[in-house]
């Protein structure tokens, strides 16, 4: 196990790229299929998935209070 896989953030970074690279793809596949229950799934879950990116971020950045050390 190497020194970043100890660390978090080196995890919560790679999670949140690959998320963002479904989050492509599911906007992707909306313009290519004429479905609209299709398209509304695929861009539903670009939404829910975009709100684990901003967690995965926000926890990088300390930004929420439940992420922040208590001293």
């Amino acid at each position: 196990m190497g020194r970043d896989d100890r660390n978090p953030r080196h995890h919560t970074s790679e999670l949140a790229a690959r998320l963002e690279d479904t989050i492509t793809e599911l906007r992707e596949d909306i313009q290519k299929v004429d479905e609209p229950k299709f398209k509304a799934m695929c861009e539903t879950s670009a939404e829910v998935l975009q709100a684990l990116v901003k967690t995965f971020r926000d926890y990088d950045a300390g930004q929420e209070a439940a992420w922040r050390e208590r001293t």
